[in-house]
Order: structure tokens, then sequence, then C-alpha cells
């Protein structure tokens, strides 16, 4: 959609693993919410994700990618990579700890790969739509393609 400099670090470690994508400058149109994305996208705001990012009782981090209008259940996420409970990063924590900035977070290219899971609901679709890691910009990805790139289980971790 964009020139070649409209590249995010994203989108350079899809083109490098050869994976087939789609990418969106929203910019310009004032979203800024997950849901006033997926609609500036003109797309489902199911298939549109968002990338959480955690720690566990253990001070472990662990990334969860779950659709733009859904809550992260704590408890869910907890059981499913194994802690007694789990919250959120602090904001501030989000750019030394994952290289992003909120609302520009995705599970690609993180400075270090965290255990990620992503919500089942995803199996829905063909591909999903989530950050290419700077905020205006999301790819669409299928989930055989993601799975060339990073590690991910799938599970049911929304409310």
């Amino acid at each position: 959609m964009g020139k070649n400099n409209d590249k995010t670090n994203v989108m350079r470690v899809l083109d490098q693993k050869k994976i087939e994508y789609r990418s969106y400058n929203y910019l310009n149109t004032g979203a800024v919410s997950g849901s006033d994305v997926a609609r500036a996208l003109g797309e489902d705001p199911d298939m549109v994700f968002k990338t959480l990012v955690t720690v566990g009782k253990t001070k472990t981090n662990y990334v969860f990618v779950i659709p733009v209008d859904r809550e992260l259940d704590l408890k869910k996420a907890a059981r499913c990579v194994g802690e007694k409970s789990i919250e959120m990063i602090k904001q501030k924590e989000l750019l030394p700890l994952t290289g992003y900035v909120h609302g520009g977070c995705s599970p690609i290219g993180m400075k270090k790969q965290f255990a990620t899971t992503i919500d089942k609901s995803a199996e829905n679709f063909d591909r999903i739509i989530f950050s290419a890691g700077k905020i205006g910009y999301q790819v669409e990805v299928s989930l055989d393609d993601l799975k060339k790139v990073i590690r991910f289980e799938t599970a049911d971790i929304t409310e």
C-alpha cells in the first residue's frame, strides 16, 4: 500500500523470510483504538488483533495476541502459560522490553522472542491483521506463515 520507505521492521522480517503479506497504512485516518483501526481498514474487527505484553508471578514475560474488540482474560491467560497469575506490564516498560511503543507493538520482531499465545478465534480466518510494529501500520498474514517467523500457541484467552 505504501512506498518502500514505508517499510517497518516487521515488513522487513516478512520480506526476508519470503512471506506473503498485505500491509496497511492508516496514519491519515485518525484511528487510535483497535476498533477504529478495523473500521479504517474496512475489515472485520474479529480478524484485527492487538498485541499485549504481560508479566507473570515468576517475572517471566508473555505475549498475547487477541481480537481488538475483546479483553484478555488474565486467569485463562495465566493458566495457558502455567503461571499462578499474570498482569499487563506498565506502559513505560514496553519500549525497553520489546523495542515497540504502545499502539505499535507487534508479535514479530521484538527485541527478544517471548512465549506467545494467539487467541484461538484467529483459527477462524485465513489471515489475521496485526500491528506492523509502528503506529499507523498493520500487516495481514496467515497463521501458517506467521509460524515461519515466530513460535506461538493458540488458546482461548479472551473474556
